[in-house]
């Protein structure tokens, strides 16, 4: 999802085709695959994704491949593994290998790491999370994200390949699935249709700072411009919402009531209460400014899911 949008900025916004890999995606790519140069890859497999670094040679790369759920993480641990830290390594490891023979090769290399990383740290009296408290992850996922993270620090310090660590708090936008506000807005048009009849929810008392896509997109472009080489960002919205509140939002722009149930299958073993972070170091050092509030976001969801639940 965080690649079709960062496809349409490059297409759309500067009239430049990138290169780009998918792997089971969660988005439709005819929507954007007229806009960028794609191929299959699946990062757990080093040869093959050497084989599209050496042929490439990219100046600037968005690491964004993960298995990014955590209620699937705790299901498919051993995957998530793979997925996360090996397919981080043979990132890198391609770069070293491209060296070689190519030692001018000196790419920026902006790693999506999350702040799933924090866990128990993020509690009510933390927040908004500063980037240097204790990561104490509570799901596989955020394990997967640790290291992820800590192997592109390693990377830096070792290897001398120009990272950016970005760790990205509840983002959501038009084509993101498996996310609240995703799941709300897409039942909420099924509802809508006629299709369903209750909207189905989980814990409805967590608290989130939420981000739309296209503000985190920008700062992910930012940061593989001006961010400090090594160094790690939060990239969080302002504002914290209770996930009620999402609720409220949609029937707002719907304008409509909906009945809810709440669906034991969406809460978590563990849950954070609240996600927010700080993202003062990002600002100060790339000038990065929050530009959608949710309610936009939610509305650009809603369209979305009108257009395309077919």
């Amino acid at each position: 999802m965080m690649g079709s949008h960062m496809i349409d900025y490059y297409y759309d916004k500067l009239g430049q085709s990138v290169y780009g890999t998918y792997y089971k995606p969660t988005t439709n790519l005819d929507e954007y695959a007229h806009k960028a140069i794609l191929q299959e890859c699946d990062v757990r497999y080093y040869s093959h994704l050497f084989r599209i670094m050496a042929d490439i040679k990219p100046a600037i790369i968005f690491h964004l491949a993960a298995q990014s759920y955590p209620t699937v993480s705790v299901q498919r641990p051993q995957e998530t593994m793979e997925t996360n830290i090996n397919g981080t390594i043979n990132l890198f490891e391609s770069i070293k290998e491209i060296r070689k023979t190519h030692k001018e090769y000196d790419p920026v290399v902006v790693v999506a790491c999350s702040s799933a990383e924090y866990g128990s740290s993020l509690t009510p009296e933390n927040v908004p999370i500063p980037e240097d408290v204790m990561l104490l992850p509570v799901h596989p996922y955020g394990v997967t994200k640790v290291a992820q993270d800590l192997l592109s620090y390693q990377y830096f310090i070792n290897d001398k390949i120009k990272t950016v660590r970005a760790r990205i708090f509840n983002t959501t936008g038009p084509r993101k699935v498996n996310d609240v506000a995703s799941d709300f807005t897409k039942r909420a048009v099924l509802i809508d249709k006629g299709k369903e009849k209750v909207l189905r929810v989980g814990n409805l008392h967590a608290k989130r700072a939420i981000t739309d896509v296209r503000d985190l997109i920008q700062a992910m472009i930012l940061l593989a411009e001006k961010g400090e080489y090594g160094e790690v960002y939060n990239i969080s919205g302002s504002k914290v919402y209770q996930i009620s509140e999402l609720i409220r939002l949609i029937e707002t722009v719907m304008n409509r009531k909906f009945d809810l149930e709440v669906d034991p299958s969406l809460m978590r073993p563990t849950d954070e209460p609240i996600i927010y972070g700080d993202s003062t170091r990002l600002s100060k050092d790339t000038g990065w400014k929050q530009r959608y509030p949710l309610e936009q976001t939610l509305k650009d969801m809603i369209v979305y899911w009108q257009q395309n639940l077919h």
